[in-house]
This record gives structure tokens, C-alpha cells and sequence, in this order.
């Protein structure tokens, strides 16, 4: 995809095909994510950021039995959700920076050593590890590590 495909967390979700409603804020996410993202989300973005599953469930540090029982029973937790929601957040953002989704991909997948040598992909565990993986794209975009 190229800048003109705009990438958004919603389209790497799966978009209105999984989206009870188009999210047009932060709000609107807010209850989306109270109420459950479909299990659906979970095969759109495996496809969107080509890895695995078992990749997937290691990024979120969710279980990948527990992802597999969600894909059964249709809807994430709100925490599940939440955290499925900052991966596509983040990666929309990455694909923005470099203004193509598969060098984003390739620079989520691979060690940064402005994030310490980690894969940028291993921090979207956790809030703080996602926001320095943000603040790091931010200064991609600035030329800060050009």
C-alpha cells in the first residue's frame, strides 16, 4: 500500500466487516474496546502485518490457546481487545512514518537500537513499551535517527 492507501488501525482490524460502527475518535474506540473487539479482527490483522499466530499472541502477550478460544467464541475481553487495538494503532502509525505498510511491517519485525536492540513488534506488550515504540517512530518522521 502506498501513502495514498491510508492505513488506520480500523482498516488493519478488518474495518466495518468487524467493527460494530466506524471508530471516528478516541471516544468511539473506548467502546468498542468496552464492549469486545469481534474474534474476527484476529485474521484480518495476521494477514494485514503477515505474522503468525503464534508471533501474534507473543507481541500480546495473550496466550495463543486463549486467542484460539476467542476466535471460537467471537469477542475479545476488553484487556484482549485493548491490546489488539495498540498493535493496530501502532502499526497504522509505523506504516504512516514510512509511508508503506511492509517497510513498517519489516521495521516492526526487526531490532531497533534506539528501542535498545528489541524488535519494536516485542514492546507492544505493554503501554509504556508501545509509547517508546511511538516516540521512536516520531523521531523517524523527524529525522532524529534518519
Amino acid at each position: 500500500m502506498t501513502v495514498i492507501d491510508k492505513i488506520s488501525a480500523d482498516s488493519l482490524l478488518g474495518g466495518r466487516a468487524v467493527l460494530p460502527s466506524a471508530p471516528r475518535s478516541g471516544l468511539d474506540w473506548v467502546n468498542i474496546v468496552r464492549h469486545g473487539i469481534s474474534s474476527l479482527a484476529l485474521d484480518s490483522i495476521l494477514k494485514s502485518i503477515e505474522i503468525s499466530q503464534s508471533e501474534l499472541a507473543q507481541a500480546l502477550d495473550i496466550p495463543e490457546r486463549t486467542l484460539a478460544r476467542r476466535k471460537r467464541e467471537g469477542v475479545f475481553s476488553r484487556e484482549e481487545s485493548a491490546k489488539l487495538l495498540r498493535l493496530a494503532r501502532v502499526t497504522a502509525r509505523a506504516a504512516e512514518v514510512f509511508e508503506d505498510l511492509e517497510l513498517a511491517i519489516s521495521w516492526l519485525k526487526a531490532p531497533a537500537a534506539a528501542l535498545g536492540d528489541a524488535t519494536p513488534l516485542s514492546l507492544i506488550d505493554t503501554d509504556i513499551g508501545a509509547e517508546s515504540v511511538l516516540d521512536t517512530l516520531g523521531r523517524i518522521e523527524h529525522g532524529v535517527f534518519a
